[in-house]
């Protein structure tokens, strides 16, 4: 509950300025790949898990016969409120569908705040035999990255509980029972200082960002293509779209 209230909270704080915190919120290249992973068709009831301000609800929009979206943050999730069928407040853990009731779930950029493997499972239970799980989420390049990144990541938002690599996400839907499952990679080029301007966090969050690419190892500037031109910091950020089907 203390967790759940963390991240209640931090998202609380970003609700009037998610939609413009990141490069890829409105990525229409990465929308587009979710898109193609879930193949939507016009019979489909289609839920996004984590719809925050319905950012992904927005591309779902029209192409199927429903579309509900969760999330446990009001704040954000009523600014998704008119492009739903359905709007409901509830934890990924604990969603509140019969089994089998959609036949797309969607969820980008949620799973770090999650209890897993329970919310995955969870997204599958719903989801009827061979419908389609997606999952959108930033990851760094590999294991030898994952310590410098979540250093990173942790300072823009301490209520992240994950941090993810290649393979990660994938083996939460073949964990879920997914088979099969595919994955596509993406890179979205984000100026660091755009990004960290997320609302939630002070200046000095903000200034031990800047710091920490500046030591960043040249190895980890390297994968991310760290440059600095004019001041400005860019980070060339690794997602990941993974996709399962119910078995």
């Amino acid at each position: 509950m203390k967790e759940t209230a963390h991240v209640r909270g931090h998202f609380a704080d970003r609700a009037g300025t998610y939609d413009r915190s990141s490069s890829w919120c409105t990525d229409g290249a990465l929308g587009e790949l979710m898109l193609s992973a879930a193949a939507p068709r016009p019979g489909d009831a289609i839920l996004d898990v984590a719809c925050g301000t319905g950012l992904v609800s927005r591309l779902f929009a029209g192409r199927g016969r429903r579309l509900v979206g969760v999330d446990i943050t009001p704040e954000m999730a009523v600014r998704a409120r008119d492009v739903l069928d359905e709007l409901v407040i509830a934890p990924a853990e604990e969603l509140p569908f019969r089994d089998g009731t959609f036949d797309i779930v969607v969820c980008r950029q949620g799973l770090q705040f999650m209890t897993l493997p329970d919310a995955v499972r969870e997204m599958a239970r719903v989801t009827r035999p061979g419908g389609r799980i997606v999952l959108a989420h930033l990851c760094a390049y590999g294991a030898d990255d994952l310590d410098e990144y979540a250093e990173i990541l942790r300072l823009r938002n301490p209520a992240r509980r994950h941090f993810f690599r290649p393979g990660d996400v994938e083996a939460l839907l073949v964990g879920a029972g997914c088979d099969p499952v595919r994955s596509e990679r993406y890179v979205s080029v984000e100026d660091v200082d755009v990004w960290s301007d997320n609302g939630a966090i002070g200046e000095d969050a903000r200034e031990a960002i800047r710091d920490r690419y500046a030591r960043a190892s040249p190895a980890f500037r390297a994968r991310h293509a760290v440059d600095g031109t004019d001041g400005r910091i860019t980070d060339r950020m690794l997602f990941v779209v993974a996709s399962g089907t119910r078995v």
